[in-house]
């Protein structure tokens, strides 16, 4: 059987570490040179755990374990529509709550909380998404690489040894630099994820239509990108527009921020 590059392997370090290392620089980050409160950043590592993790999560394994879930992955728009809508309503939802119930007296006083929220938030999901996704990549291609990987599939069957054969694949045959453009989209989408999150603090402090923009930026985000994943546009594109996305929606929101606060 064909091997997994070694450099493809390197790559794939290099994006654990940096999955593992942005929450964290977001946090010192903050909290040294911006003076936010602690709190703030475990709250949005609570939200995301609760609200994604394990309730829009569970939603999706319910949906997509039946017949209408199979149909919905079939038709493009329509998947687009669900996704996009779902991230946003547990997301956006998730920091009505941080901010409107856990997140206030003291916390209200200092704007830059905000981003900080957003740092736990988006930071968690760098670590799940990137992190975790390529530790598990390279756990499979050690695997494929000293030859036990026979041993693994005569035990599957199914969909499962179809799920796993594809995975197989892909490490195999991707690119080396793909495995490093999960860098560029974790950070793109920790921007978006902190600039949301002052959206959503304003809105509950006193510019309610803030929650709207909030929720269709939100939707639109994550609509387009697995459109653009679904009709198989370049992963490098896809990556240019998520930046662009992100640079337009971070200076919206920052002047926002310089006149609210």
């Amino acid at each position: 059987m064909d091997r997994v590059p070694f450099l493809s392997m390197v790559f794939m370090a290099i994006s654990c570490v940096v999955g593992f290392a942005i929450p964290v620089i977001l946090f010192i980050y903050f909290r040294k040179k911006k003076h936010a409160d602690i709190s703030p950043f475990f709250v949005g590592f609570t939200i995301f755990m609760g609200m994604v993790m394990t309730w829009e999560a569970s939603i999706h394994r319910a949906v997509f374990g039946s017949t209408f879930g199979v149909n919905l992955k079939n038709n493009i728009m329509l998947y687009a529509l669900y996704g996009g809508l779902m991230a946003a309503a547990f997301e956006e939802i998730g920091r009505l709550i941080a901010f409107g119930f856990i997140l206030r007296k003291k916390y209200r006083d200092k704007n830059i909380n905000a981003c900080m929220y957003g740092a736990g938030h988006g930071g968690l999901e760098a670590t799940v998404i990137l992190g975790f996704t390529m530790i598990s990549n390279l756990l499979l291609s050690f695997t494929i690489n000293s030859g036990n990987i026979s041993d693994v599939l005569g035990r599957l069957s199914g969909d499962n040894l179809v799920q796993f054969e594809a995975s197989i694949k892909t490490l195999i045959m991707s690119p080396s630099y793909i495995f490093l453009l999960g860098i560029f989209e974790r950070v793109f989408t920790v921007i978006i994820q902190i600039s949301l999150s002052v959206l959503v603090w304003f809105a509950v402090k006193r510019r309610k239509f803030l929650f709207v923009i909030a929720f269709l930026l939100h939707f639109a985000v994550d609509a387009m990108s697995i459109i653009m994943a679904g009709i198989h546009m370049p992963a490098i594109l896809i990556e240019l527009i998520l930046g662009i996305e992100a640079a337009l929606i971070a200076v919206f929101v920052r002047n926002i921020y310089v006149l609210e606060s």
